[in-house]
């Protein structure tokens, strides 16, 4: 973004602000964690923002997304210990998830019930102490499951980075909108 002329100069990593004007006043950068992105510019509190698409899709929200910046590419998958199958289930099934509302369509869509338990981090865990039957998690390179005994079973979603864009803010700055969208699909 500096390159392209949208930024000036980095924001101090060590300030505690979060918000970052930049000083040639062209961009305004609010710093919020990742999965807040789509609820500040979905509510008109930002005019853009980036978030990855399984926030996006998880979420459900109303907003525009113009752009896949193909950064940040991993996938939504369904893991679990060697031996487990989806296959001739006579009770619910047991999903740690940090990603509930995917995780029930998907599912849903193979005409299996399921129980969830949502967990904010380390979701490997949950099926090696008991607490789940499987996971459905973000996957990179799939080292950590690995790592933890688990094996992945099904792509559920591709993720990447995505440009979102509210309705209002779209439209109402187009041009600003179409020359950030330009700025950004230059850089990749």
């Amino acid at each position: 973004m500096i390159s392209k002329g949208w930024l000036s100069a980095k924001p101090d990593p060590d300030s505690k602000e979060l918000i970052y004007n930049d000083p040639k006043g062209k961009i305004r950068i609010l710093l919020v964690r990742s999965q807040d992105v789509a609820t500040y510019v979905e509510q008109c509190a930002a005019d853009a923002g980036i978030s990855g698409w399984d926030v996006l899709k998880e979420g459900g929200y109303d907003l525009v997304t113009p752009l896949d910046l193909k950064i940040g590419k991993c996938r939504l998958s369904l893991a679990a210990p060697e031996g487990f199958t989806l296959e001739a289930r006579h009770r619910k099934i047991r999903v740690a998830t940090k990603y509930p509302n995917l995780t029930r369509e998907f599912f849903f869509h193979k005409g299996l019930s399921c129980e969830i338990f949502k967990l904010y981090g380390s979701i490997e865990l949950a099926p090696l102490v008991g607490l789940s039957d499987c996971i459905v998690d973000l996957v990179s390179t799939g080292g950590t499951l690995k790592a933890n005994g688990l094996k992945e079973l099904d792509i559920i979603l591709e993720s990447s980075a995505r440009l979102v864009f509210n309705r209002s803010s779209l439209y109402g700055k187009r041009k600003e909108a179409v020359d950030f969208m330009d700025s950004l699909s230059n850089c990749s």
